[in-house]
């Protein structure tokens, strides 16, 4: 299952649907209050409440069916909530330019600052356009759920993702572009080390949306961990990943 980050929707991930089928069922709905998912009314925009909203949506989705979760930016704070309300049907857990759990006062005020101004000056009759579907999600996200961001920038929310990530029992493979501006690869890498048994990669000359950017390459590096990671589900060997790997020693 896929789950996308911040004013985006679930089209972001179609091209790395499309590479992994017909193998791997990729399910990549919107977040409530993000693309065409209208957000419940009392539904909270805190990663918590999201996570819930989630593990609750596979349920439905696919009963008791293993499931893995890739998680996006700001989608992977929400991806680590639901795990632990997934129990046993959680099989695994992708992490891509998800990372973070250091609480930095200044910059995390500039995020919440410079969000709080694209939402307010945002250009929403662009998206009456024809031709702006690929734009449509930041434009039309409803406010309320915008605050997602606010919320996980705070404190008590940062302070969350290692322990979570530490909580983690099943296998773990996180992803980060080395061009990545907005999730840097260190803070990937640090929030991976709190996970027990992990498989860290870097994805060179790639940025943030490495799903749209090099989609052959990612679904190439997931198809491989899964058949490591999780050789009941795909019909491999009992091999396991390692507890740490590295394509690259270049990390910033």
């Amino acid at each position: 299952m896929g789950v996308h980050g911040w004013l985006l929707s679930g089209r972001l991930w179609q091209p790395l649907q499309e590479q992994l089928a017909p193998r791997w069922d990729l399910w990549c709905p919107d977040l409530p209050g993000f693309g065409n998912q209208a957000r419940p009314r009392g539904l909270q925009p805190t990663l918590a409440s999201y996570g819930r909203w989630l593990s609750e949506r596979i349920q439905q989705q696919v009963g008791h069916r293993p499931v893995v979760l890739i998680g996006h930016s700001l989608g992977g704070s929400v991806a680590l909530h639901a795990a632990p309300l997934l129990a046993d049907q959680l099989a695994g857990i992708v992490q891509i330019a998800a990372g973070g759990g250091v609480y930095q006062p200044r910059p995390f005020a500039q995020v919440r600052r410079g969000g709080s101004l694209f939402l307010r000056w945002r250009p929403g009759w662009l998206a009456r356009l024809p031709g702006t579907e690929a734009i449509r999600s930041p434009l039309l996200a409803e406010q309320r759920a915008a605050g997602l961001l606010a919320c996980s920038t705070n404190r008590g929310a940062v302070r969350q993702l290692p322990r979570l990530t530490h909580g983690l029992t099943v296998p773990s493979l996180w992803i980060a572009g080395s061009r990545d501006g907005v999730m840097e690869p260190r803070y990937v890498r640090h929030l991976a080390g709190y996970s027990q048994g992990h498989q860290l990669e870097l994805l060179e000359g790639v940025g943030h949306l490495p799903m749209r950017q090099c989609p052959a390459e990612l679904a190439k590096l997931i198809e491989g961990w899964l058949e490591a990671s999780l050789p009941a589900a795909t019909g491999g060997g009992q091999s396991v990943a390692s507890p740490f790997s590295c394509s690259s020693a270049n990390w910033a």
